[in-house]
Parts: C-alpha cells; structure tokens; sequence
C-alpha cells in the first residue's frame, strides 16, 4: 500500500488544491488585521478536518446515498472552478475573512481545509492508497505551518509578481487534474 509516487502524486494535488501560497496575500491581510497568526492552532484544525473527513467522508456520503465516483466527478468540477479561479483571476469562491475571528476561522477553515481540499480528499481516495493520502495530508500541514510562520517575511521576498506567478502555475495543475479525474471516474481513460 505505501507507495512514494503516490505520496508523491497526493501531496502535489492537495499543495495545489490547499494553495497556501496562493492564500498569502489573504494570510497577510488577517496578520495586519488581527495582529498575528495562531500558526499553531490553524494548522492542527485544518489537519484535524482534513484527517475526520479522509476517514468519516465515505460514511457520509452513504449516509446521503452519494457513491464515490459521483462525488469525485463533482470534486474534479470543483477542483476545475478552483484552477479556473487561480489562472482568470475571478473569485468564484469567496472565503469569508472577519477580523474578530481566531485563526481558525477563516484560516483553517475555509482557507486550508475547505470545500475543495475535503471534496479532493473524497476524490483522491477513489483513486490512492488511504495512507498515502494520509502522508500527503501530513506533508502539506508542514507546509502549511512554515509558511504560516513566515507570512511577514514571504511578504518582503515574493511580492505581488511573484505571488501571482505561483497561483497561474498552479492554476494549470489543478486543470490538468480535474480533467484526469473526470476521465477517470467516467471510466473514459
């Protein structure tokens, strides 16, 4: 079951579905605002929904008689939006950000562990190796927290190109995999 390309595969899609670096400008915005980050707090509820929902998601989609394929194809129209979103530069998908919140709300949720990341998880698991997904989750909080940690300084060292440039990029990726999991659960590859 434990297979790196795999891991490999899982960790590119969440990084790019999760798009930390994409949410800088959002995370620096909440910095300002609310005068710092709870790093530590933001990543564990994200890692904690993100973990129940890799376990419990097919539960709960049993529950409203949803198969997984249904839901991967949903989730691959969803990850198409998000990538759409990211290369255009539209907001389809509009996290609410209030400066009273802690950093759970919008940081951890919506922001890192959202509609896309919990409809990628169900999706992903169509297709990998639960662990494999697992370690994929664990990889992208690491991530999460260093960069959660270090939002003042990837201010002064991207900038506003640079930034972006990562969400363009990654905007391609996410394309490419929606289309390759839509294919995949209408059985057309």
């Amino acid at each position: 079951m434990f297979s790196l390309k795999e891991i490999l595969s899982v960790t590119l899609i969440l990084f790019s579905v999760i798009d930390i670096l994409g949410s800088i400008p959002v995370i620096i915005d909440l910095r300002r605002r609310t005068g710092k980050i709870g790093s530590e707090k933001a990543t564990l509820a994200a890692g904690g929904i993100m973990i129940i929902f890799l376990y419990l998601g097919q539960s709960i989609l049993r529950l409203f008689g949803v198969d997984v394929a249904s839901f991967a194809i949903a989730g691959a129209i969803i990850i198409f939006l998000i990538g759409l979103e990211m290369i255009l530069g539209r907001h389809i998908f509009r996290p609410e950000t209030n400066a009273d919140t802690s950093s759970i709300v919008p940081l951890a949720f919506p922001l890192i562990a959202g509609a896309g990341t919990m409809t990628t998880i169900i999706s992903l698991r169509a297709e990998y190796a639960t662990v494999n997904i697992l370690i994929g989750i664990l990889l992208n909080l690491v991530f999460v927290y260093i960069v959660l940690k270090s939002s003042n300084w990837l201010e002064r060292k991207l900038g506003t190109g640079g930034t972006e440039v990562l969400r363009k990029v990654f905007g391609i990726i996410l394309l490419a995999i929606a289309i390759r999991l839509f294919k995949t659960n209408l059985g057309l590859s």
